[in-house]
């Protein structure tokens, strides 16, 4: 069971590959927003499958955060997640990504309950 207020961290290591000149998204070697990002998304993953039945995870459905302050690769960078809202099958969560005491981004992010063999079902079938 998801519970508003729940709080969960997880601490990332960041390399080359998350660079935003890498990725394309930039043109030098600092922590790339989509990466932050992914952080994000992969904490909430992370704390909510931890909680749901085995044949149940979540799929990303919004991003709205900030990216505040430029970081460089080769650094820890700590996510925490804290769920807002749960509304049926969508949870709402807070999300900040920390390099020790500063903060670098913060916004919310939104993911969606369904159960995975009937959402990879429902791709087949309308595949084509």
């Amino acid at each position: 069971m998801i519970e508003e207020g729940a709080e969960f961290e997880k601490t990332f290591e960041t390399g080359p590959a998350h660079s935003a000149k890498h990725l394309g998204s930039g043109s030098v070697n600092v922590l790339s927003t989509p990466s932050m990002i992914l952080f994000m998304e992969e904490v909430c993953r992370i704390f909510a499958d931890s909680r749901l039945d085995e044949n149940q995870t979540t799929v990303g459905i919004h991003v709205d955060v900030y990216h505040v302050k430029a970081c460089p690769v080769g650094v820890s960078i700590k996510v925490k997640a804290k769920v807002l809202r749960v509304n049926k099958r969508r949870i709402v969560f807070w999300v900040e990504a920390w390099r020790e005491n500063e903060l670098i981004g913060y916004g919310l992010h939104e993911r969606y309950i369904i159960n995975k063999e009937a959402f990879l079902n429902k791709l087949e079938v309308t595949k084509g």
